[in-house]
């Protein structure tokens, strides 16, 4: 009875920790994030990235960024190196066993042994072989299982911020993608307005020369002319530079069949997301994850600064055989073996184990500000998302009537013109605000497919 008491009171002590219990704090949010059309989903997740970005091209670009990116096999190598950190800590919570031989050979003078009268030396020769477990903590306040839990937490916290990495250059992958195809359209738009331009400029002078129209009418033409020739030079720089960045991205060149024609009919590429989230959802956001899981290392930490208040025991043991003759290592009777428990109980160390569990408490406090702040800017980024997404289809909506509107009036006034009852200043200022009405619808299309991306990056993304 007192021997199976005995090994339950130390189980009970092995099994014990002196670190606070852990609780998530409360999230300091709303409960929900919702725009004005949508009804908080409460376990909203975006699909994976291969079933929202269904544009093949895109696909195919993400899949090389993915392979060839330099930051990601960094990510990865934290990864690793944190795992090697905690498998290591948590091999200290078991006694290591080491085979070990050896010999000690000696002489010293008769003389020193004996006495003075003594002649010649004493040769001393000493075998040994056995099995050792050097200094072994017996972990009774769980001082190692608290440091092992804290090297689990921070491993758990470089995958969480692998996820991140990934998902963050899936939407640098598709937005600088998505540019590109704004910028050609807004290069295809250039060109079509400095060919229509030109033409008119060329109509323009002849009617000078025929004292049908004004020199003033030549020089406005003349200036959208070169307005027009301006914006393509400049959206002919931009493509090349839009080019070069998603090369540098993708860590690849990307072949120029896997590049968008336009943004016309990109922002209908990619798949629904909610329209209302649940603030508890983006708990599982994986940059929430990875401060959590700091914040759960710094916890445990704090229950390895507390253990050192208290004794630290450790044993060291050694068995085996020895002989003064290698060929009797292995008789009988040559066994010999060794017991040393330690115990140390600190008294004073000027104030130095207080310090480490100050700081250790700090170090928990910091983390959880951090972990508050992870979850506010996740919170704040999905409603700017939502936000903008709530207004977006109209902007879109308005931009397209404005450029039908421009449309028209331009085929109106061409009409006018053709039978005379309209100027050809009439004419160029209806193909100048055709073309703003372009450019601006283009550049809203960017901006709701840009909107999306934002949002599925928000939500966490899709890994696989």
């Amino acid at each position: 009875m007192r021997r199976a008491a005995a090994l339950a009171l130390a189980g009970a002590l092995a099994a014990c920790t002196l670190e606070p219990a852990y609780h998530r704090p409360p999230a300091p949010v709303p409960p929900t994030v919702a725009n004005s059309f949508g009804v908080a989903d409460q376990t909203a997740r975006p699909p994976s990235w291969r079933a929202f970005f269904d544009d093949p091209r895109l696909v195919k670009v993400i899949e090389r960024g993915l392979a060839n990116n330099r930051d990601l096999p960094a990510a990865v190598a934290n990864v690793e190196i944190a795992r090697a950190q905690w498998l290591s800590q948590r091999a200290q919570l078991f006694p290591m066993l080491n085979g070990q031989a050896g010999a000690n050979l000696s002489q010293i003078p008769a003389a020193v042994a004996l006495g003075s009268g003594a002649k010649g030396s004493i040769a001393t020769n000493v075998y040994t072989a056995e099995l050792a477990i050097p200094s072994y903590e017996v972990d009774l306040f769980g001082r190692v299982r608290s440091l092992t839990k804290s090297a689990r937490e921070q491993y758990f916290a470089n995958q969480a911020a692998r996820d991140a990495a990934q998902i963050g250059l899936v939407g640098q992958l598709a937005q600088a993608w998505l540019t590109i195809g704004s910028d050609r359209s807004l290069l295809a738009v250039s060109n079509d307005t400095l060919g229509e331009t030109s033409r008119s400029l060329e109509l323009t002078r002849a009617k000078l020369q025929h004292g049908e129209a004004a020199q003033s009418d030549v020089d406005r033409a003349e200036g959208l002319v070169a307005q027009a020739r301006f914006d393509v030079a400049r959206y002919s720089t931009l493509v090349a530079q839009d080019k070069d960045a998603l090369d540098l991205v993708a860590g690849t060149p990307i072949p120029n069949e896997l590049l968008p024609d336009g943004v016309d009919d990109e922002v209908g590429i990619m798949g629904e997301l909610p329209t209302g989230v649940a603030s508890s959802a983006l708990l599982s956001r994986p940059d929430v994850l990875q401060a959590e899981d700091q914040l759960k290392a710094a916890n445990a930490n704090i229950g390895a600064a507390r253990a050192a208040f208290f004794p630290n025991i450790s044993l060291t043991a050694a068995g085996g055989v020895t002989s003064t003759a290698l060929s009797g290592l292995f008789r009988a009777g040559a066994g010999t073996w060794s017991f040393a428990p330690q115990l140390v109980q600190p008294i004073f160390d000027a104030g130095k184990n207080r310090a480490g569990l100050l700081q250790a408490k700090a170090q928990r406090d910091l983390a959880q500000a951090n972990y508050e702040k992870a979850v506010q800017t996740a919170f704040r980024e999905v409603a700017d998302a939502l936000a903008q997404r709530d207004r977006i289809d109209a902007e879109v909506s308005a931009a397209e009537e404005q450029v039908g509107a421009d449309l028209d009036a331009v085929r109106l006034i061409q009409a006018e013109y053709a039978r005379g009852s309209a100027s050809e200043l009439d004419v160029l200022t209806a193909e100048a605000s055709l073309y703003a009405a372009e450019e601006t619808l283009t550049t809203t299309r960017l901006l709701k497919a840009s909107n999306l991306v934002s949002l599925y990056q928000a939500l966490g993304g899709g890994l696989s």
